[in-house]
């Protein structure tokens, strides 16, 4: 990396951290997401939800729309996405009423699936209701993808949903995401072969992440070897102008940073990211932690726009300021105690930290 290119990405990070100062006095809604369902037709092993079939569904379509109705009312919906997540959000009962709805509303959506319900005529529906972005998830390949998802058959339906959205030809973005373990990380080439051969918007890679589920199986978590092959290899593709990204997760230090994604590092958890839980649970990132404290309310008692505005103060500080070792750490002011999932509450301390492993 030459000095010109160090420097400017620092001047892009001091720019990131000015904005989070700010946007932690004025938040700015960009992300609400509603998790309509825990019930899910696959059992993955790395699930942050511990979702599995069965599980209960949200609130009611009736109260999701007078949240839509509130934030209507309360936001401008021409910055704001509304994703729509589970579990597997098509299990949801009132699935296309809801989304057809907010479509009726004015309000651009997309959401996460595994894809294996996606059929033509629900690839229609989807088109009908107005979703613009979809990301599918494909953990490996065909046999690493059914044993990691607990589907057999998995790998092949997801695969067909994901022509059937193509075919469709009515959406914005069809992604791909990966979630990269321990096992499976040898299988990237060929994954990528699988990916650039259809006509995908973009593969989204990202690592495997230790909570939820994962928590259970430590052997399954990325090395520090691992770690630097995965960022190598997003970057390899993306110099070659192939649209290969990482997740929105973890400071990656100057020679990453912008390297291996199309932005620089911020955890944007209660100043640009609410979600609405299956019980009905106002909070942030649904990968956090489900802890009391960060419930800043609840759709059932109270209005959205209120508590965005009024509440929210444990997500609008510096992670940092929870862990002395962030604190005092050289990088604090671009990192800021990394993303808000990742973090161990219970020790106030930071689960990932790239710091001795990429920089």
């Amino acid at each position: 990396m030459s000095v010109d290119t160090n420097e400017a990405k620092k001047v892009y990070l001091d720019r990131k951290a000015e904005e989070r100062a700010r946007l932690f006095k004025d938040p700015e809604l960009i992300y609400l997401f509603f998790e309509l369902t825990r019930s899910c037709n696959e059992k993955c092993f790395h699930c942050g939800s511990s979702c599995a079939p069965g599980l209960g569904h949200g609130p009611s379509v009736e109260e999701f729309k007078a949240v839509l109705d509130d934030v209507k009312e309360h936001f401008d919906l021409k910055k704001l996405q509304l994703c729509i997540t589970g579990g597997e959000p098509l299990l949801y009962p009132g699935f296309a009423e809801l989304l057809g709805y907010a479509h009726e509303q004015g309000f651009r959506w997309g959401m996460t699936t595994n894809a294996t319900l996606i059929t033509e005529d629900v690839a229609n529906m989807l088109a009908d209701t107005g979703m613009g972005t979809v990301s599918v998830s494909i953990d490996g390949l065909r046999d690493t993808h059914d044993r990691q998802r607990g589907l057999n058959g998995g790998y092949d339906k997801a695969m067909r949903g994901i022509q059937n959205l193509i075919d469709r030809k009515a959406f914005r973005h069809i992604q791909v995401t990966t979630v990269v373990n321990h096992k499976n990380i040898g299988e990237l080439d060929e994954l990528f072969e699988i990916m650039d051969s259809i006509d995908l918007d973009s593969w989204r890679v990202i690592g495997i992440e230790p909570m939820g589920r994962a928590l259970d199986y430590p052997d399954m978590l990325l090395t520090p070897d691992d770690q630097r092959y995965l960022f190598n290899f997003i970057r390899e593709k993306r110099e070659q102008g192939i649209p290969v990204n990482y997740g929105c997760s973890h400071f990656l230090g100057l020679e990453y940073e912008r390297d291996v994604r199309d932005w620089f590092f911020y955890c944007g958890a209660g100043t640009h990211t609410a979600a609405i839980r299956i019980n009905g649970d106002i909070t942030a990132c649904l990968d956090i932690e489900d802890r009391p404290e960060f419930v800043q309310g609840n759709i059932a008692k109270d209005k959205f726009s209120d508590v965005w505005f009024n509440r929210f103060q444990v997500y609008r500080k510096p992670l940092s300021s929870l862990c002395k070792e962030c604190h005092d750490c050289e990088w604090e002011k671009w990192c800021a105690g990394g993303s808000r999932h990742s973090f161990d509450y219970d020790n106030n301390k930071q689960r990932v930290c790239f710091k001795n492993v990429l920089f």
